[in-house]
């Protein structure tokens, strides 16, 4: 049996509660991705060019600090990592998280939270950001309408 931690980076509190909810299901330890510096609900204006989540995701070499760099990632298997879909893909501070850590020959599994898109071209973004033995397993857009035992038969689905 495979140990698994739940990442997940949430800005406004939505991926945090399905991410909690993932955790428990499968049995899995959390760890939050928290930036350096907190979002504002302006830097999350998505129709103000200028604010910082805008001009972060207009910047593919962007990436914001993490504050905490413990996520003790050797001691796992199978790590899920979750996020809100920004302009289509994962937001940039998750290519931080991913660099941060050596993912060798570890296993991930991406679920997101999205208003109405899908996930883009995610896993490939998220693929330079990890060695070439690391699995990156696209998983599914959770919007916290599935009940425990929706996510529990997905989880047991992917064979993690």
């Amino acid at each position: 049996m495979s140990k698994k931690l739940v990442a997940f980076f949430s800005a406004s509190g939505v991926t945090a509660k399905v991410g909690q909810t993932l955790a428990e299901v499968a049995g899995a330890d959390l760890y939050e991705i928290k930036p350096e510096v907190p979002y504002t609900k302006e830097d999350l204006n998505w129709m103000d060019k200028k604010s910082r989540s805008s001009v972060e995701m207009q910047d593919k070499s962007s990436r914001p600090a993490i504050a905490d760099k413990d996520a003790k990632i050797e001691e796992y298997d199978v790590i899920f990592v979750g996020f809100p879909i920004w302009w289509y893909v994962a937001p940039t501070i998750i290519n931080t998280f991913l660099e941060a850590y050596d993912f060798s020959g570890k296993t991930i599994v991406i679920f997101a939270t999205s208003g109405g898109s899908g996930f883009g071209n995610t896993v490939l973004e998220l693929k330079g950001s990890v060695d070439d033995s690391t699995i990156i397993k696209e998983g599914k857009v959770l919007n916290g309408r599935q009940t425990k035992e929706e996510l529990a038969a997905w989880v047991e689905s992917l064979g993690v």
